[in-house]
């Protein structure tokens, strides 16, 4: 317990963005494969890219919503696919899109057991309901990030927003663990 470490890998990072201009959904839907649009029941056009495998929620406004990426260099990549396949209707796009990073989810293992029932007592901002899920939900205010904890030291972490955060939720919770730990 002494030196534990925690190992993690992006599993998605979901990205936003504007383009400044109008899409003509129907349109978009009509030319390009690829794509999903109910507009009775979603707003959004659904469009898949292949590679890096991801989805884009494109909506008429012109705003963007990337999923299924694992890291920024993909986003950004996808984004010019989007870019790319909307010249092809005549959208052209002139301004270079700034994007955010909504949330980053990654997954991982610390090192070690962890008694569920203990850290759901020993801990504030906890739920664990052994019944409904087998994950312990802990949620850490600084850095913002919310973990899934389960008992053989694998995780899920969501919520933070770049790899520094990341990191820095991923040391915070080692440290909470350890006193936590300390404290039995």
């Amino acid at each position: 317990m002494a030196n534990s470490k925690v190992s993690s890998k992006i599993q998605n990072i979901v990205a936003t963005t504007s383009l400044g201009k109008d899409v003509p959904l129907t349109k978009l839907a009509k030319t390009i494969p690829n794509t999903e649009y109910n507009p009775e029941q979603f707003p959004g056009l659904v469009l898949r890219v292949k590679e890096p495998k991801s989805a884009v929620l494109v909506f008429s406004s012109g705003n963007l919503v990337c999923t299924g990426t694992k890291s920024i260099a993909q986003v950004k990549e996808v984004i010019e696919q989007v870019i790319k396949t909307l010249k092809k209707i005549n959208v052209k796009i002139t301004e270079k899109p700034k994007i955010t990073v909504q949330n980053i989810v990654a997954s991982g293992s610390i090192d070690m057991m962890l008694n569920l029932n203990y850290l759901s007592l020993e801990l504030e901002n906890t739920e664990y309901e052994p019944e409904q899920f087998p994950g312990l939900v802990y949620k850490l205010d600084e850095p913002p990030a919310t973990f899934l904890l389960f008992s053989n030291g694998k995780l899920v972490c969501t919520g933070t927003k770049n790899n520094q955060q990341l990191e820095d939720s991923m040391q915070q919770l080692i440290k909470t663990l350890k006193e936590a730990e300390s404290n039995k």
